[in-house]
């Protein structure tokens, strides 16, 4: 059974309150309920890990090494400017999607950019909760092939 992680940053924890017209009413509890049911019917082990402190998200970087075959992440704002954490994804070589709720490309020019994407496998974003679920169907098609 593929092991999937999925990882969110900063102020993700308090998803359904924060700008609800950029990302969403849902809270990150339902949409890792939605994730859980997405899982089960690919047949995938998935958890869930959020912090809004970079060198703890570096750490589970780390730690999942050996331990997951793919993770999911929305870094948030340290999408931006991360160069740890996207030293930390270049470590361990997992593979990794970048996701985001909102269109980071349609947003403020700082958003622009990703400093992570690089080390990635792809990126997703856009479609609000659904890119959590568009993300874990396209991670579980690349670790199928």
């Amino acid at each position: 059974m593929k092991r999937i992680l999925v990882m969110n940053g900063p102020n993700l924890n308090m998803l359904g309150v924060r700008e609800p017209g950029i990302y969403g009413k849902q809270s990150l509890q339902s949409i890792e309920e939605m994730l859980r049911a997405q899982a089960e019917k690919l047949s995938v082990s998935i958890t869930f890990y959020q912090s809004n402190h970079e060198g703890e998200l570096i750490d589970r970087i780390h730690a999942s090494l050996g331990e997951v075959d793919g993770i999911l992440l929305n870094a948030g704002a340290f999408t931006h400017y991360s160069y740890a954490i996207r030293d930390a994804l270049s470590t361990v070589k997992i593979p990794t999607i970048e996701l985001h709720l909102s269109n980071i490309h349609a947003r403020e020019s700082f958003r622009h950019t990703s400093v992570i994407a690089a080390v990635t496998i792809g990126q997703i974003s856009g479609f609000g909760a659904y890119s959590y679920e568009h993300a874990l169907n396209a991670m579980y098609r690349y670790l199928e092939t």
